[in-house]
């Protein structure tokens, strides 16, 4: 699993470092699902932020202006309407196989999380491009999929490092 050990030397040292599991433990009780470990801690890590201007994560605290937790209630009420569903190769929620979102591009993709078809399976990422209406499942965890985006890698999302020093993220507003 990557974790932010691999991560913070190509993105940068993290300025959020959350460690309060409320706003995570209310919003797995409201799903009804657990985050992996790798998702949590990156996003603890860095909070609510946008990676290369492109790539934005969001934190569950409640008080953040950009939150997980209503950036997933408006994206499920997206990608449950009758003309979204075709987009995707499974539904959006939390059962086994369904997928996610937990992160946009400002190009339009969406990055979903698949969910496991049982406990011991992995999590995946799912990476649909809304201008195509195309979806590329990465056999990848989030963590390993972020570090493959931070090196540039081909992972549905363009990484355009717009400075010579690498990636550079900063904080939503």
């Amino acid at each position: 699993m990557s974790t932010l050990a691999e991560i913070s030397p190509l993105l940068g040292e993290p300025q959020f470092n959350w460690s309060d599991p409320t706003p995570w433990n209310e919003l797995e009780q409201e799903l009804g699902m657990v985050f992996p470990d790798d998702f949590r801690q990156i996003v603890d890590a860095y909070g609510s932020i946008s990676i290369n201007g492109q790539l934005y994560l969001s934190h569950p605290a409640r008080h953040l202006q950009h939150n997980l937790g209503e950036e997933i209630r408006g994206d499920l009420e997206l990608w449950r309407e009758d003309d979204m569903i075709e987009f995707l190769p499974s539904p959006v929620g939390v059962n086994p196989g369904q997928l996610m979102p937990v992160a946009a591009a400002m190009t339009g993709e969406t990055v979903f999380l698949r969910i496991p078809d049982g406990p011991s399976s992995p999590w995946r990422v799912l990476v649909q491009e809304f201008d195509s209406f195309s979806w590329v499942l990465h056999e990848m965890t989030f963590g390993e999929w972020l570090l493959a985006y931070l090196r540039g890698e081909d992972v549905t999302v363009c990484s355009r490092n717009l400075t010579s020093g690498g990636p550079t993220w900063e904080f939503l507003p």
